[in-house]
């Protein structure tokens, strides 16, 4: 039985650069930062969105606006927003590894999931 295809990320600015080396290591996902982008930080939601779509990407962020645009327009591709709140890069991580299971399932059957500190949501 063939493994599936690894998922493929966009990690926003918001997220360190270390959700990125902790998803790739220990989850297999392909993974993007907007730091490796040529406008790095300053890349601007609209071409986030297009890269998400043309690589189908999930987008990872903690920015509302992407939520508005998945609502109205179905963009990004897939969408995890990460709604903690201010959290430390550590806690963050454990956060990760905790859900990492279910995250990965719930990403690879749904367009739209939602991390808290708390819970994994799955919309519809």
């Amino acid at each position: 039985m063939s493994q599936p295809e690894p998922l493929r990320v966009l990690i926003d600015a918001q997220l360190p650069r270390r959700l990125a080396d902790f998803l790739a290591f220990h989850a297999g996902y392909d993974c993007r930062h907007t730091l490796d982008l040529p406008d790095a930080n300053h890349t601007q939601d609209g071409s986030i969105t297009a890269l998400s779509m043309v690589e189908q990407r999930v987008v990872i962020t903690k920015d509302a606006d992407f939520v508005n645009s998945f609502l109205l327009h179905s963009q990004p591709y897939k969408l995890l927003l990460i709604s903690t709140g201010n959290i430390s890069t550590n806690d963050l991580l454990g956060l990760f590894r905790a859900m990492l299971p279910q995250l990965t399932v719930a990403l690879r059957h749904n367009y739209f999931v939602e991390l808290t500190r708390a819970a994994l949501i799955t919309h519809r």
